[in-house]
């Protein structure tokens, strides 16, 4: 998993450790570096969310219920998945998502 500066402890080291996973994050300013350049992962998990908050505007789902908001969770990104994939094959870029849009 990768975290932020804030995801750091002893309790919270061994919850993740409990559940068989590696958290990595930058080090924080009492900690000795550690070596791992994290920005561009976090770059592009920062323009992922973002594109799911605002060309897929799931901050605005209007889902009810559990189930309604998986049906439209997945039909935005497999609506996204088609978009990019028309773009690859017109030679397009694959974020060119404007024609798609109203």
């Amino acid at each position: 998993m990768v975290g932020d500066k804030g995801y750091a402890g002893r309790a919270f080291a061994a919850a993740v450790a409990d559940l068989g996973a590696t958290i990595v994050r930058p080090a924080r300013r009492d900690e000795p570096a550690t070596g791992v350049h994290l920005t561009p992962i976090r770059q592009r998990i920062e323009s992922i969310f973002w594109t799911c908050k605002d060309i897929l505007t799931l901050e605005r789902h209007g889902a009810r219920t559990l189930r309604n908001l998986r049906a439209r969770v997945a039909q935005r990104f497999l609506a996204l998945v088609a978009c990019v994939s028309l773009n690859h094959r017109l030679g397009r870029p694959g974020r060119a998502l404007v024609d798609y849009v109203a």
